[in-house]
């Protein structure tokens, strides 16, 4: 029987991956950073929720610990955990900024490093890296967010050549707009008081990302999970999954056209 260890697991895309892969017959190790939040996910078996911060190295060697101790081993790590930063660049502040790079970059190396002496001992495993659309193109007011993005992206990559050799393969799903509660409880806005230069071009773009017409073509996280099983189960060396009709819209439009005609496109979608 595999296992699977996810991070994040206590809300949206992360718990609906849970569930998908206990229903499919796996152990899944749940990992997020209050497991008393994780509801009726705990009482599912082959199920172990346990703690894990990914800006703590020291939580993270406990629950791999965990995990192989009570599962016997770990055959795929799922790097789920985010945390989205928005707005003008200028406003942010340092405790975001490290925030942004801790949790989105730092912790999936950190959870990564952390399984490899595992993945090297078995001459196997797969680590997935949940990316995002934002990782292959980007959109005004979100630079931090799609610098780390592009930065779990090149990472990847790399990665993936680096491990083949000792049996370990690295995927990357890559969704797009997700129905989840990620605005609310993981989105942080940048903003510094007197700094109203950005304001009518932010106004105009948070109107385009709530118009209920885009918002229509979103996926629901359980087809997220569906899409990070696919990868971990497909049998390929394939490196990216995207997940979502409005992620492959968007990248067929970005692949057809030059830097020059996407940046006109977004300046004249966003009314910037």
């Amino acid at each position: 029987m595999k296992t699977i260890l996810i991070t994040g697991a206590s809300t949206g895309i992360g718990n609906a991956t849970a569930r998908h892969f206990q229903a499919a017959g796996w152990n899944v190790a749940a990992t997020m950073r209050k497991p008393e939040s994780a509801g009726d996910l705990a009482a599912l078996e082959r199920v172990a929720v346990l703690p894990l911060d990914v800006t703590d190295r020291a939580s993270i060697a406990a629950a791999v610990q965990a995990t192989i101790t009570q599962f016997g081993g770990i055959d795929v790590l799922l790097n789920n955990a985010g945390y989205g930063l928005a707005g003008p660049l200028e406003a942010v502040q340092p405790a975001q900024l490290e925030r942004q790079y801790a949790t989105n970059v730092f912790g999936p190396i950190y959870t990564t490093q952390a399984c490899l002496p595992h993945f090297r001992a078995r001459k196997a495993g797969m680590v997935i890296n949940i990316s995002s659309i934002g990782g292959r193109l980007v959109f005004p007011f979100n630079a931090l967010y799609h610098g780390a993005k592009f930065a779990v992206e090149g990472m990847s990559e790399s990665l993936a050549l680096e491990l083949a050799p000792h049996g370990i393969q690295v995927k990357l799903v890559e969704p797009g707009g997700v129905r989840t509660d990620f605005a609310g409880r993981s989105l942080d806005v940048m903003q510094q008081p007197g700094l109203d230069a950005y304001d009518a071009s932010l106004k105009n773009v948070m109107a385009k990302f709530r118009d209920p017409e885009r918002t229509r073509n979103y996926s629901d996280a359980s087809h997220i999970a569906e899409v990070i099983y696919q990868a971990a189960t497909d049998g390929s060396n394939r490196l990216r999954y995207l997940a979502g009709k409005d992620a492959l819209a968007m990248a067929e439009r970005r692949a057809t056209v030059s830097d020059e005609d996407y940046r006109a496109w977004v300046l004249a979608e966003f009314q910037l």
